[in-house]
């Protein structure tokens, strides 16, 4: 499991290798933060693409045993903290979506400027499933693809394919496969023939204007997971079904 950060000319490539499905656990994510942390003084660098390793996944999120009642402060602190800082880097960032993205993955790819992917990618936020809920994306998906949208996305935890994850506002750009790898490059030089000083500037304000009450949201997501979801019975039942490959029983309490 390890956290790359490449740098070529202006440009960053982080990837992280977490085989077979790239999950974001807490190790992953200190080193993520930390590669981050990075690129924030990173001056001379100008945009910043964010990978999973391999094909099948950029990340199917953040590991299921992090969802346990005593392990969710830290977890929601390592998570958001990373998305915090990903925000707030002066590099425009890119999320290159290969395979699935899920959940907290899913989180982190929407917190990029731009997200592309490769036709076969799929997106969803299954938390429900398990008991909880997402809450980057409960404080976030509203306002970026529409309240019904976001609410069929986050409410029913079904996938949705490339192509339509493009007609929602999600993505920017699908690529065939086998020509996604140029198609990406293609963009980065799109972005890469900018001015840097003007893109700089131009992605402080984008995120500025668009970002104003995220913060707020995100801390009243984080309130009421912590001190209402958490006291549930499903929530565990949830995680505790998901890790024993079993149907859940819920309580509805």
């Amino acid at each position: 499991m390890s956290v790359t950060y490449e740098k070529k000319e202006r440009l960053i490539v982080i990837t992280w290798n977490s085989p077979p499905l790239n999950v974001l656990d807490l190790s992953l994510l200190r080193q993520l933060d930390e590669t981050l942390a990075l690129c924030a003084g990173e001056r001379d660098m100008d945009v910043v693409v964010l990978r999973g390793a391999g094909e099948r996944a950029f990340s199917a999120g953040v590991d299921i045993r992090d969802h346990t009642p005593e392990k969710v402060p830290e977890m929601l602190e390592a998570v958001h903290g990373v998305i915090r800082k990903l925000l707030a880097l002066p590099q425009a960032t890119v999320a290159a979506v290969r395979g699935v993205c899920l959940g907290g993955g899913l989180e982190v790819a929407t917190s990029c400027d731009l997200v592309v992917a490769s036709e076969e990618s799929a997106f969803a936020t299954p938390e429900i499933f398990v008991g909880c809920y997402p809450p980057v994306a409960l404080a976030r998906f509203a306002g970026m693809i529409g309240y019904h949208r976001a609410a069929e996305m986050i409410l029913t935890g079904r996938r949705f394919p490339a192509l339509e994850a493009r007609g929602m506002g999600l993505v920017n750009r699908v690529f065939a496969p086998a020509e996604f790898e140029n198609h990406l490059r293609a963009l980065l030089d799109e972005l890469l023939g900018k001015s840097g000083a003007v893109l700089r500037l131009t992605v402080r304000g984008l995120r500025e204007l668009s970002l104003q009450n995220f913060d707020r949201a995100l801390r009243r997501s984080e309130e009421i997971y912590c001190r209402e979801l958490l006291q549930t019975a499903d929530v565990a039942e949830g995680v505790a079904a998901f890790l024993e490959k079993r149907p859940p029983h819920w309580r509805h309490r």
